[in-house]
């Protein structure tokens, strides 16, 4: 999937009137590639898409408008669109509590190395997870993760030919599985491949 560019990105004024129409249009989008793990976790799979919104919406607040800025932004984000032989996601533990999520953060410790693809029947793919910084400690692991799921040529090809996609986690404090994911979301999955 290409990666973007200043080029693709609206100006300031521009995004000012173009915002209303492109928000609904990423949230439609966006809609298809949130799957729920269970009460608590959730996996955001992004792409270029999601990834223009989210930077259009950083230059935005920020006001910014020098070639320097805009780039440091594309820089940050662009490595979350997928290559066309991975998926790319943003996970989240959400608890409301505090004190619940604190426990929780502490007893699922590693929980970003034990979340898995699976493309049919094949073995499952494990998650390579924050490659930007780390993000645990020795006594908890943190509410957010980024995430890249390297798929085999064979998955690919699997994918792309319709094949079912499942997601789940299997650390041994949060168990859970989506098999298979729905197919709106299979769907849109399957895209980030074809668009490699």
């Amino acid at each position: 999937m290409e990666k973007l560019s200043r080029q693709d990105l609206f100006s300031l004024e521009a995004y000012a009137e173009a915002r209303p129409d492109f928000r609904a249009q990423v949230l439609r989008h966006k809609a298809a590639r949130r799957i729920e793990l269970g009460d608590h976790a959730t996996l955001y799979f992004e792409d270029r898409m999601t990834m223009q919104y989210q930077i259009q919406e950083m230059l935005r607040v920020e006001r910014i408008f020098e070639a320097s800025g805009i780039q440091e932004e594309l820089d940050a984000y662009n490595p979350m669109i997928p290559d066309g032989n991975n998926w790319k996601a943003t996970f989240m533990l959400e608890y409301e509590d505090v004190a619940e999520r604190r426990d929780a953060l502490a007893a699922l410790i590693n929980v970003e190395d034990h979340t898995w693809v699976r493309v049919a029947d094949m073995q499952p793919v494990y998650a390579i997870a924050d490659e930007d910084l780390e993000r645990e400690t020795s006594d908890k692991t943190s509410s957010v993760h980024f995430m890249r799921f390297e798929l085999t040529p064979q998955m690919v090809e699997a994918a792309t030919a319709g094949a079912p996609i499942s997601i789940g986690i299997d650390h041994p404090a949060y168990t859970v599985s989506l098999e298979p994911i729905p197919e709106p979301s299979r769907e849109s999955l399957a895209a980030d491949l074809k668009a490699g």
